[in-house]
């Protein structure tokens, strides 16, 4: 008996070695996560407080005023002055700036963060000029849901197409279906509305789940809401037929799927706002579906967004769903040899 494990053993094991492909992502795609990572959140820790600056373009020049160099404070510039106050009452941004053409300061009385700075900011020149704005705290199970449901769709969408066509293909089922009339973007489309049916049907069960045992914030219309899963899960979709359209191993679609996934989980915002990061991450993050899709639901559930307000996420969803498609379809072969 241990023979015969042994000469299993041994055989799966070379057979995981000769598959270079796959065993290069095992070794590279951990080494891509962590320089991902050490880069994303590299610094001397997050700060205690987020302070806007108004200003169009630049750095901030530190002398422009003696608050701008306090130590633990996250200062970071914005061009919207609407959206900013937008912000600062609803305690995404702690307190708003601005320098020219006169010194002024947004301050939300409400939030305890907003309180504090604005004793420091009067520490260093009682004279400011002072705007108080006023909202309801977004508590973070509000801001946080979107994003769970944003997840676990996008883990769905992704493996549950791009997993399953691989496995097709390699235990020979698409070579079956290549002797039939079907045609290669038939058979897509067959799949987008297959798991688009199923993953629309568990998130609306889900979301009426969780809304029953938690009494989560709502502004905007539930239809607006469901066009915007509607259209994000056919863009997951199509990114997941991409990477099903020509690989034969079940672990190197994995391994892809995983370069995929993590990613979009760590800078798409699921986890905290990218408010004051990095321009390159936020950059990075609107080359993701999933961040246009938590924009709009974020939008829709937090701030009662109407479908014009969130065109362009799902403009850009739409966008990306054609070349996806097209891709897939163009690339996307039956048998494995």
């Amino acid at each position: 008996m241990i023979r015969r494990i042994a000469a299993v053993l041994n055989a799966r094991n070379v057979e995981f070695l000769r598959d270079r492909s796959t065993l290069g992502w095992n070794i590279f795609l951990p080494v891509l996560l962590v320089l991902g990572l050490s880069f994303i959140f590299s610094g001397q820790g997050r700060p205690m407080f987020k302070v806007a600056v108004l200003q169009q373009t630049g750095q901030i020049d530190e002398q422009l005023h003696p608050f701008l160099q306090t130590k633990y404070i996250e200062f970071f510039t914005v061009a919207d002055q609407a959206d900013a106050v937008r912000k600062v009452a609803r305690h995404k941004i702690d307190m708003l700036l601005q320098f020219e053409p006169e010194d002024r300061y947004w301050v939300n009385p409400e939030a305890p963060k907003g309180y504090i700075l604005e004793r420091l900011l009067l520490q260093t020149d009682p004279g400011i000029a002072r705007a108080e704005v006023s909202g309801e705290a977004v508590r973070y199970v509000d801001w946080l849901l979107p994003g769970i449901l944003g997840m676990n769709m996008m883990f769905s969408c992704l493996f549950g197409v791009g997993y399953v066509v691989v496995r097709y293909r390699k235990n020979g089922f698409l070579k079956r279906l290549n002797a039939t009339p079907l045609r290669p973007i038939e058979f897509i489309i067959a799949q987008v509305l297959s798991r688009l049916i199923l993953i629309m049907a568990v998130t609306v069960f889900v979301y009426i789940g969780t809304r029953y045992f938690i009494d989560f914030r709502m502004q905007g219309s539930y239809a607006t809401l469901f066009i915007v899963a509607l259209v994000g899960a056919i863009c997951l979709i199509s990114l997941g037929l991409v990477v099903a359209a020509r690989f034969t191993s079940e672990e190197l679609a994995g391994g892809v799927l995983n370069m995929l996934t993590w990613p979009m989980m760590l800078v798409s915002g699921v986890w905290f706002s990218l408010e004051g990061s990095h321009p390159a991450v936020q950059m990075l993050a609107r080359i993701f579906p999933l961040t246009h899709i938590l924009d709009a639901a974020r939008a829709v559930m937090l701030d009662g967004a109407t479908l014009t307000q969130v065109m362009p996420q799902l403009s850009a969803l739409g966008l990306m769903s054609v070349v996806f498609l097209f891709t897939g379809a163009a690339a996307f072969r039956w048998q494995s040899d």
